[in-house]
């Protein structure tokens, strides 16, 4: 199984380059649904991958189903707004035990207490996202009930579209933009390459790609607001958190936070994906040595 994680790729050709290495022949089924409208202004990375990409259409497909399906639709829309209920549950619980781990962070106190207290403090957070998790399993489980895919005339349709694009790809690559819009087109439509196809992804198809997508950014309009686990991924990539845009979002030179973050999701490693960043998973799934990396006191690994 060959799977590379890329970083941003504006103003950059980095993907078409891998995507040549993995694959030199053949179409390269494409997915650029997090660009949401702009979907179809595919032209420029269909030149980067040579001129033999072939577009999977998710977004277009996604809008086709909610226009044709009503009761899909009807399901869909009460699912998201459940989601919403559980999001801003889930970020109230979160900050207040991520404020106690960073204040029992700060704290003196001798050694064997201050550790037992934030190892504890952290198992909070930990619990939390858990919860989360599992909610999102339940809300995924209930919208699957109220309205099997299988039995919507459009999602079968677009599904057996799908699969016989990717049956006939010899590379899978996936663009960034909204990551949930990318990983609702994902599931919907089914979007599981066998292991043999190589994928290629960047930015937020990178984070798709992984077991669980985290959104971070210390350097919002509102400050450092800690990370939040968003939703699960594909899983093709396991024990690792993918984080395109680490320099710009993160503050690399605050030990507490980036303490915290390496603790609270170990033992998956925090995987840096900045621009001009390609990495290609070992064998077994593994993050390569050298690969660049987030630990306890910030950016470690390779250089970028």
């Amino acid at each position: 199984m060959r799977t590379v994680l890329l970083g941003p790729q504006r103003f950059l050709t980095t993907a078409g380059t891998t995507v040549q290495s993995v694959a030199p022949e053949g179409t390269v089924a494409t997915v650029t649904a997090g660009w949401q409208d702009r979907e179809p202004a595919d032209d420029e990375l269909d030149e980067v991958m040579g001129g033999r990409s072939r577009n999977l259409r998710l977004y277009e497909r996604l809008t086709d189903v909610l226009e044709t399906d009503g009761h899909f639709a009807e399901q869909a829309l009460s699912h998201r707004d459940a989601m919403d209920e559980l999001a801003g549950i889930y970020s109230l619980r979160l900050q207040r035990a991520l404020e106690s781990v960073y204040a029992v962070a700060r704290r003196p106190a001798r050694h064997d207490i201050a550790d037992s207290a934030f190892a504890d403090a952290v198992r909070d957070v930990r619990d939390i996202d858990a919860w989360y998790l599992r909610t999102v399993d339940q809300l995924y489980a209930e919208l699957e009930a109220k309205a099997p895919p299988a039995e919507s005339e459009p999602v079968r349709r677009h599904r057996e579209e799908v699969a016989e694009v990717l049956r006939d790809a010899a590379v899978l690559a996936v663009a960034g933009g909204h990551v949930g819009i990318l990983l609702r087109c994902l599931r919907l439509f089914a979007v599981d390459p066998p292991q043999d196809l190589p994928v290629v992804a960047w930015s937020a198809g990178a984070m798709a790609l992984t077991e669980r997508v985290v959104l971070y950014n210390d350097r919002g309009p509102q400050g450092v607001q800690g990370a939040e686990v968003w939703d699960r991924g594909s899983g093709r990539v396991r024990d690792v958190v993918a984080m395109p845009h680490a320099r710009r979002r993160l503050r690399l030179d605050d030990p507490v936070h980036t303490r915290v973050f390496v603790h609270r999701f170990a033992p998956a490693t925090c995987l840096l994906l900045d621009d001009g960043t390609s990495v290609e998973m070992t064998a077994d799934g593994s993050v390569p040595d050298g690969a660049r990396v987030l630990t306890e006191t910030g950016a470690g690994g390779g250089a970028l």
